[in-house]
């Protein structure tokens, strides 16, 4: 396996495609947007020469790891040659659908076809294809390049070979693969995303605002964050869809999302993306801002 193709400039796409290319395989990342592509490039770049300047790599693997990248708008000119396509496309599942519609009709036979998806079936996404065992989902965790754990989820069909191909691929990044079976948020998000939305309800209820409830758990739970600026950093409209499919999935009032979550959604309050959520994000900086305000 050398050939990885990434689908999706994002910021979870361009840190994949980052590691991999700085592992040394070569890299195609594909978006529909030039202008994506060219952004993903710069972060990766920029991200690099942090590395460098911390030395943990060398002008050398930076310059190889930029060398091992191409880009592509469009997935049928580089499909054909993958050995493993990534998929790392909005959190949607209409989309996922379609993208992997089109992923199997241009990957070769024996292609493995992977989603980053944190809460999207498995199973559900393998069955538009016509190689539901060669579906696999790679949940990396945000950022790419730090975070050492990897989610490796099985579908219902996924075979042993794949998963133990995964798996093994996923050490030779340098990561840390944890197997899990499909359920509705796997173990990642089934277990971080009702601690967010409890928080998210604490605040609704006005039983304490937001800088109180992350410093109740940064200090009281030794989280290197609080729930709340997590929020912020996964993005807002995310947390929602995932706490959606958690609710859907399972049938079970317990993951219904908190109506304050809604409303900031609603609202366009996504978090740092949109340069505000439960802080203000602007310039680049975290400030609080009256979040309070949505739960009266």
């Amino acid at each position: 396996m050398k050939n990885i193709t990434v689908i999706g400039a994002g910021t979870m796409g361009n840190g994949i495609a980052h590691v991999f290319a700085q592992s040394g395989y070569t890299v195609s990342l594909v978006d529909v947007s030039q202008p994506a592509l060219e952004k993903a490039v710069a972060t990766i770049t920029k991200n690099l020469d942090r590395l460098l300047a911390k030395e943990r790599i060398t002008e050398a693997d930076k310059q190889s790891t930029l060398s091992n990248i191409t880009t592509s708008v469009s997935l049928a000119e580089v499909a054909p040659t993958a050995d493993l396509i990534v998929e790392a496309a909005t959190e949607n599942v209409d989309l996922k659908l379609k993208i992997f519609k089109d992923m199997d009709q241009h990957a070769p036979e024996n292609c493995i076809l992977a989603t980053n998806t944190s809460s999207i079936s498995i199973t559900k996404i393998a069955a538009v294809t016509g190689r539901p065992d060669k579906i696999i989902g790679m949940h990396f965790m945000n950022p790419v390049p730090i975070m050492k754990l990897v989610e490796v989820i099985r579908g219902y069909a996924t075979s042993d070979e794949v998963t133990a191909t995964i798996m093994e691929l996923s050490k030779k990044l340098g990561k840390v693969p944890v197997e899990v079976n499909d359920y509705p948020g796997f173990v990642a998000n089934r277990i971080l995303m009702p601690m967010i939305n409890e928080a998210i309800i604490t605040l609704h209820e006005g039983v304490a605002g937001v800088e109180e409830i992350d410093t109740v758990m940064k200090l009281g739970m030794a989280h290197p964050m609080g729930p709340l600026q997590l929020a912020d950093f996964i993005g807002l409209d995310v947390c929602l869809s995932i706490m959606n499919v958690l609710y859907d999935g399972f049938g079970n009032p317990k993951y219904a999302p908190c109506p304050l979550l809604v409303n900031m959604v609603t609202a366009g309050k996504l978090g740092v993306k949109g340069g505000e959520g439960f802080y203000s994000w602007s310039h680049g900086t975290k400030e609080l801002i009256v979040a309070d305000n949505f739960a009266k």
